[in-house]
């Protein structure tokens, strides 16, 4: 089996069945743990990304089943369909916990139970690719894992570049396990990924300059720890200096620099500069390295603090400062601080009370240069990645005893005699023909009068390179899609939070024309979420169905 995304959870999770004729899996892009790390909760903050994707799954759980497959049936089988629909954000937000729901499909829960050899395989600009090191480190069936630059793509198709040969990768690792060849790969290092070059911020890349690096095991004996202790606006080398506290507040617009939770490789997906961010962060930064510094791993971050309000979230940043005081990020985490101790029983905050909280950053491999600076910023917020807490809270943290780990990575000679990966290859893509453009965009918005801050993307979904209507030359289909989301905020009103999504959707083939409107927004009290949603599906200028969602889902220390 091989798959990306959902196909490569269904890889992982039909392998931890065991079923007898399944010898290896290819996972690409896949996580194995559905609820710490997939699109719906990090360290226990609702990601907007549950919304949009759930949004999106909705209305292609709307389409109705094509004629010249199923024959005349189809509208009786799209009525049925339309009439059992129901909103996935509902369905993934009664769920704030790691409960059973969660635990059931993420292999994480029992990683002995995968006894066939698995390669996973996923991008340093993809949400997934924490995966990877987690299952090198956790399973003993025979496994490699592969990360490269890119986004939420197969790395034939990988953007950012350099894309590689992944299907001569793939019939290497087939050969091996389904033919019995000696191809060789199995001989290779356990985990081989792409060390990334410090860059100057931008909305997209077209190419990560760095070079593929190996370990033959996973966790590498050869990382080691490199510690710096928090004090007053510095990262300090030479141990723990007396102690203080420090307090911050963050604007409910942090965050505004921060991109897409998860890239596909659309254009203007990555951070931007983050020195308005920064801004309203607390921040710490080092002393201008005297030399090269490589990180390879999960950055952990030991903070002892304290905060006003029972509920409440922590940002934190690892950005790379170069000289000219441009501020890239090179990895972030979030926490739930109620979730301090863990994701199935979290606890409020008691307020002003000093606790000890661990926060593990995002897998990474960087090259911070000579002479740039290594910055960690904390914030309260982060949005529209996560959704706000319920008030704004003012967290204290105490210096000189909180610390970050780097996981530093000496370099090694045997990275420059890898086996180079071939070119990319793939077989000709879907013939269509563009009807209409519609090329992406993302802006922000603010009303200087009530401070509040829009982000709007509009898009036709990507599936077409900018078309929103197309047609489809093998079954002779037009096909339209276009996106408007919108993330809202007033800077000092975490309540004032609402995403919304517009989405349409059209099909025609002769005299049969399909159109689906679907539209949802989310906002919240202090107490509950709201999620009201509408979907209308017509055929010609008929109206077929429409459907009507408005739910109030309490919130659970979220």
């Amino acid at each position: 089996m091989m798959g990306i995304s959902w196909g490569g959870f269904n890889a992982l999770q039909v392998a931890a069945l065991r079923p007898p004729a399944l010898k290896a899996i290819i996972t690409l892009c896949s996580t194995d743990d559905r609820y710490a790390d997939d699109a719906h909760y990090m360290g226990g903050c609702l990601l907007n990304e549950n919304m949009q994707w759930g949004a999106i799954l909705t209305l292609f759980s709307a389409l109705p089943p094509d004629p010249h497959i199923v024959g005349e049936r189809w509208r009786e089988m799209w009525r049925q369909r339309l009439e059992r629909l129901q909103p996935f954000p509902e369905l993934w937000m009664r769920h704030q916990w790691r409960d059973g729901y969660w635990k059931h499909g993420s292999v994480c829960e029992d990683y002995a139970a995968i006894t066939c050899p698995v390669y996973a395989i996923g991008g340093w600009a993809d949400g997934y690719s924490n995966a990877v090191p987690r299952l090198m480190a956790n399973l003993s069936c025979p496994r490699k894992g592969l990360i490269g630059p890119w986004a939420h793509l197969f790395p034939h198709d990988g953007v950012p570049g350099p894309a590689i040969g992944f299907l001569q990768e793939a019939v290497t690792w087939w050969d091996h396990w389904l033919k019995g060849r000696a191809t060789g790969i199995m001989d290779e290092p356990l985990l081989r990924v792409w060390m990334q070059e410090s860059v100057a911020p931008a909305p997209q890349y077209a190419v990560r300059p760095g070079r593929w690096i190996a370990e033959d095991a996973w966790p590498s004996a050869r990382i080691r720890p490199l510690r710096f202790f928090l004090n007053p606006g510095h990262l300090w080398r030479d141990g723990a200096a007396p102690g203080g506290e420090l307090s911050f507040s963050s604007p409910q617009t942090t965050g505004m620099r921060g991109g897409e939770w998860c890239g596909f490789g659309a254009e203007g997906e990555f951070p931007r500069d983050q020195r308005a961010d920064d801004g309203g962060s607390l921040v710490f930064d080092s002393d201008p390295l005297d030399e090269r510094l490589e990180i390879l791993g999960a950055t952990v971050i030991t903070l002892d603090l304290r905060c006003n309000k029972p509920v409440a979230l922590l940002a934190v940043r690892l950005c790379d400062v170069a000289p000219d005081g441009s501020s890239l990020r090179v990895t972030y985490g979030l926490l739930n601080l109620t979730h301090r101790g863990g994701h199935e029983r979290p606890q409020p905050l008691v307020p002003g009370e000093w606790t000890q909280v661990r926060i593990r950053l995002n897998d990474i491999a960087h090259a911070f240069p000579a002479g740039h600076r290594i910055r960690l910023a904390l914030s309260s917020s982060y949005w529209p990645i996560a959704w706000p807490s319920p008030a704004g809270a003012v967290i204290g943290v105490r210096t000189g005893q909180s610390v970050v780990d780097l996981p530093v990575r000496p370099p090694r000679r045997e990275d420059d005699r890898l086996r180079p990966f071939q070119p990319p290859e793939a077989a000709p893509g879907t013939s269509y023909t563009t009807l209409h453009h519609f090329p992406t965009r993302r802006r922000l918005e603010t009303d200087l009068t009530t401070n509040e801050v829009v982000y709007i993307l509009e898009s036709d979904g990507g599936e077409f390179g900018g078309a929103s209507l197309a047609r489809l030359e093998a079954i002779d289909l037009e096909l339209g899609y276009t996106l408007i989301k919108r993330y809202r905020i007033i800077e000092s009103d975490p309540l004032s939070a609402e995403t919304e999504l517009d989405q349409t959707t059209v099909l025609r083939r002769g005299d049969w024309s399909i159109r689906i409107e679907c539209r949802m927004r989310l906002s919240a009290t202090a107490q509950v979420f709201q999620l009201a949603g509408d979907l209308v599906a017509s055929e010609g200028d008929a109206t077929v169905a429409r459907r009507d969602w408005r739910v109030a889902l309490p919130r659970a220390l979220v």
